[in-house]
């Protein structure tokens, strides 16, 4: 069995000193993709680049304070990819692939909208260059699962009020659309939604740091694992944990039958 989480951080810094790594030490993951590290390398200290048991990868954004992924694993991969190829989407640290004997593992932070038309813009144009890639991954023969903040809920059920936010980037018709593209034309597997058609509040992943959000539960599922069908039927259960909070994402586990 391997265990594999995807964890939006909001800044890795501030989820170590929320706990995050003293949690991960008891998570018994063997792969975990982070997002939104919002450090450059020489900010990550010895405890974030290699925590107690795990090995760690990590593409940085130009921009100091910004984006950036990274991946922790238990045994070495056999290859690891930082980027895309794309100059000014690979400046942002959105994409690192690691490649294992059974599989690879990317860690994945699509871009947000929500802070000004330019920012939409700039998700669209992402969007629409990310597809392409997703089509050839699935297309190479080997089996991935892309870890990460996709930032786009995909149906009415992965949001609290889906009325009020059609207009709202996270839960655009053409997101979703691109969304449905990817699951249904390119033929990749939300792992959640397979396992749990019909989870609602309880799949949620993030919730505004704005009002009574997280109280109230007022949440979006935007944090997901999306694999290769034959990767994906091997998932056997997954979950949100949210005992404890490193940032106003929460961690998604899910546990493959698979050997890395």
């Amino acid at each position: 069995m391997t265990r594999i989480v995807s964890a939006n951080l909001n800044g890795i810094r501030s989820a170590e000193n929320k706990g995050f790594f003293d949690w991960l030490a008891q998570s018994d993951a063997d792969i975990v993709c982070v997002q939104e590290l919002k450090a450059q390398a020489a900010d990550l200290t010895e405890s974030m680049r290699a925590p107690a048991g795990y090995l760690g990868w990590f593409h940085h954004a130009e921009k100091k304070g910004y984006s950036g992924v990274g991946i922790y694993s238990r045994k070495p991969p056999e290859r690891v990819v930082i980027g895309l190829g794309e100059a000014d989407i690979d400046a942002e640290g959105r994409y690192l692939q690691a490649d294992f004997t059974a599989f690879s593992a990317v860690s994945l932070y699509l871009p947000s909208g929500s802070s000004s038309p330019e920012r939409q813009a700039a998700k669209f144009d992402f969007m629409e260059r990310f597809l392409p890639k997703l089509r050839e991954l699935a297309a190479s023969g080997r089996e991935f699962v892309v870890c990460g903040d996709w930032n786009i809920a995909h149906r009415e059920i992965d949001l609290k009020n889906w009325k009020g936010n059609q207009k709202n980037s996270g839960f655009l018709p053409e997101e979703r659309a691109w969304l449905t593209r990817v699951l249904d034309e390119l033929g990749w597997v939300d792992v959640y939604r397979r396992l749990y058609p019909d989870a609602g509040e309880e799949a949620y992943t993030w919730w505004s740091n704005r009002g009574q959000a997280w109280a109230k539960n007022v949440g979006w599922r935007i944090d997901y694992q999306i694999a290769t069908p034959a990767l994906a039927a091997r998932a056997r259960r997954a979950s949100v944990y949210k005992e404890r909070r490193f940032s106003d994402h929460a961690p998604l586990i899910v546990d493959y039958e698979v050997d890395l």
